[in-house]
């Protein structure tokens, strides 16, 4: 969905870097506030899931299948969202994202039944998974002249938005109830969604016939799943996704079974999505800078190791250093996205790999928060679900080691 920076940087109409804000101020905004809006009702909801289901009414085994929605919701989006923008346009794929984003979070605290609660996650989530598809090419339809800075940018604003809610949620349902603390998230969505409808007008639907950015059947063409780079691609991002969302759904119940309180728990969860910051800073310049990636990868898969075995055996000892580490793992996630830009030649070749990626991944992913709380129930410990994660965990560095080649997916796909 986004050209290459090489690509990018020299094209003749962008040999002058423009201001990034110059005439783009509003788009700026619309994009950094949707990308806040794209983990919270995942972060907002893992260090409450049991407190809910004691008050509605629904069963452990639950947490995992709640825990399985985004990733599900998110493969869909990753399939659907591109016939989407085609149909209405970027920015009004935006806006219908960070709708659906606002009021899925808004409904579904109004429900008394597990059901409910089910559906209008999965429309919360729903559109934040379009929201994940559909910012990179409005990054490349706006700031091609700035993409490296605008994306690394939107990144840090997504971690924002994963760290911000798991830390407030368990004080915010203390004193005020978890409707409140789960339901005040739905505020972003809607003021997201203020800065697309001014944009919308702006434009008078030049919208709708722009393709800037947006594949069309012209150029390269391939079949992008006869290609080892992509295939390398689902199992980094997909092992990744798998590892992290099984870790924001089930990592409050691994510390309060060892002794922590709900609130310590729930801060954990924020320290874990909070040392995504460094990863978001940091992870797309070094990928850009190395021929060849695949070392980090291997680090990554490191601190995985060192942080599973440490929850696993003696999770109370350093709880913070433990969740510290095991917050650099997903640190491929960054990278991940980055790689989607460097290795590939042409639109239509980032946006086959960023569609295939997110759809095959988010597919696989969705397993990993079920899997590992029926491994939980059914061993009653958590050596089996932490097994499954090293096995994830080493897919991941395969698939690293397949992508992270210097080469291109239009080179391969054929």
């Amino acid at each position: 969905m986004t050209a290459t920076l090489h690509d990018t940087a020299t094209r003749p109409d962008l040999n002058r870097k423009r201001a990034l804000i110059e005439g783009r101020l509003l788009v700026l905004a619309a994009i950094l506030m949707s990308a806040l809006t794209l983990r919270v009702a995942v972060t907002a909801f893992s260090p409450l899931a049991e407190r809910i289901g004691h008050d509605i009414g629904y069963s452990t085994a639950v947490v995992g299948v709640f825990g399985m929605i985004p990733t599900a919701m998110f493969a869909l989006s990753g399939l659907l969202t591109p016939l989407l923008m085609r149909r209405i346009g970027l920015e009004r794929t935006a806006l219908v994202a960070m709708l659906a984003a606002g009021a899925g979070q808004l409904i579904r605290i109004m429900m008394s039944q597990t059901i409910g609660l089910l559906v209008f996650s999965a429309l919360a989530l729903a559109g934040m998974g379009i929201g994940n598809v559909v910012i990179p090419p409005l990054v490349k339809r706006y700031f091609s002249d700035r993409l490296a800075t605008v994306s690394t940018i939107y990144i840090v604003m997504v971690q924002i938005g994963t760290v911000v809610p798991a830390l407030v949620a368990v004080p915010l349902a203390d004193t005020h109830g978890w409707r409140v603390s789960l339901g005040v998230w739905c505020v972003l969505g809607f003021a997201a969604a203020v800065p697309w409808i001014g944009i919308l007008l702006d434009r008078r639907g030049r919208d709708v016939v722009d393709h800037t950015a947006i594949p069309t059947e012209d150029g390269p063409k391939g079949k992008v799943w006869r290609s080892p780079v992509a295939w390398g691609m689902v199992g980094m991002f997909g092992m990744t996704s798998l590892t992290t969302y099984a870790i924001f759904a089930w990592l409050p119940r691994i510390l309060t079974e060892a002794g922590a309180s709900a609130s310590f728990a729930g801060t954990m969860v924020g320290v874990f999505g909070g040392v995504g910051l460094i990863s978001a800073l940091s992870a797309p310049t070094l990928v850009a800078k190395v021929r060849n990636p695949f070392p980090l990868v291997l680090v990554c898969a490191m601190f995985f190791f060192i942080a599973f075995a440490a929850l696993l055996w003696t999770p109370m000892s350093a709880p913070l250093l433990w969740v510290f580490l095991l917050g650099l793992g997903p640190s491929t996630f960054p990278m991940s996205l980055t790689l989607i830009n460097l290795r590939t030649n042409t639109p239509q070749g980032s946006a086959a790999l960023s569609g295939f990626a997110q759809g095959g991944g988010y597919a696989v992913a969705c397993l990993g928060p079920l899997l590992f709380g029926l491994l939980h129930t059914a061993t009653g410990g958590w050596l089996a679900p932490f097994g499954m994660l090293v096995v994830a965990v080493l897919i991941m560095v395969i698939g690293g080691w397949l992508v992270c080649k210097p080469r291109y997916l239009e080179d391969t796909w054929h």
